[in-house]
């Protein structure tokens, strides 16, 4: 997924020979040697945080209403969300690179798309990120004695590479939602409490839901903007199979249907109607969206729906703490 940043277009195509869903072989002296420290910043992201932000703050939430202060834990999960979403973005930046699906984007430059950075570079830092997001999982596992988490971590990492990676990559068959919310839904909200707290109750159930729809429309927005390149490269994202009309649609019910499930959540932990006041932060991407933006104007969108995301979690975790 894509954070908003500097609009450009990269055309024409990349990389000689290349067609789309075909990795081509570029040649390395049509690359930079070293990318810039602003490029290689810029090629992790770092506006997509939120969305490995946000489920530790709701999971770490719940386990301080139950009783819990684990701050060392909760920082291993931190550490090990923001590497694996950091890895996501250099592995889905190689893998859309060489496929050419970058040569033609609207969007933040991409290193691999703009030949600012060598493929097995970009390949190696995506690697990297998931060997730290490894590790500290295993930390993590090991001060809680959750071992079996072990198994969702690779899980993640698999998924992870896979999402644009190999040669038939989940992403461009329309299911890049569905991992978006387990992996930052009911994996890495309930993980959290779990690491820290040992159990979790119904309203951390309802309060991971909500944390993986609030992130599928992070995703949803990306898609939305990128629909006409996609297209053209063959990456049938849910966004290419909806159509504009119904993606705008769908993302309006992930960034709204979240607040719904806190307020009845609040029935059993009345705490949680504090969400209400991140509300507001869903007006003017929901507007933005409803009113028609499109193409770079939905930049701004996504970094909205970020902050909204970012919101809505903390007032979720402060919900959760206070019963």
């Amino acid at each position: 997924m894509a954070p908003p940043g500097p609009t450009i277009r990269v055309g024409p195509p990349s990389f000689p020979g290349g067609t789309p869903g075909t990795p081509p072989a570029p040649s390395r002296d049509r690359f930079l040697v070293v990318a810039s420290t602003a490029e290689w910043i810029e090629g992790a992201r770092p506006r997509t945080l939120p969305t490995a932000i946000a489920p530790v703050l709701v999971g770490t939430g719940s386990a301080l209403g139950a009783g819990v202060v684990a701050p060392g834990s909760a920082l291993l999960a931190l550490l090990v969300a923001i590497a694996l979403v950091i890895g996501v973005n250099f592995a889905n930046d190689y893998s859309d690179g060489i496929r050419g699906t970058d040569d033609e984007r609207v969007g933040p430059q991409r290193l691999v798309g703009s030949r600012a950075a060598r493929p097995a570079t970009v390949k190696a830092a995506a690697f990297s990120c998931f060997g730290v997001a490894a590790l500290a999982g295993i930390a993590l596992t090991a001060v809680s004695g959750q071992w079996w988490l072990i198994a969702v971590g690779a899980l993640c990492i698999v998924g992870a590479w896979f999402y644009t990676g190999g040669s038939r990559p989940y992403g461009y068959a329309g299911l890049g939602e569905v991992a978006v919310f387990v992996f930052f839904g009911p994996v890495a909200v309930l993980g959290t409490a779990l690491t820290q707290a040992g159990a979790v109750d119904s309203a951390t159930v309802g309060a991971s839901v909500g944390a993986g729809l609030l992130t599928c429309a992070v995703l949803v927005a990306n898609n939305l903007r990128d629909i006409p390149g996609d297209r053209i490269a063959g990456k049938s994202t849910l966004a290419v199979r909806l159509g504009g009309r119904s993606t705008r649609a769908l993302y309006v019910a992930l960034a709204l249907v979240p607040f719904v499930i806190a307020v009845a959540a609040a029935f059993d932990r009345p705490g949680l109607l504090i969400v209400l006041v991140a509300l507001p932060a869903a007006v003017r991407p929901v507007r933005a969206v409803l009113g028609g933006a499109d193409g770079p104007d939905l930049i701004p969108v996504l970094r909205d729906t970020g902050l909204l995301l970012l919101a809505w979690a903390l007032a979720v975790a402060v919900g959760l703490a206070v019963g």
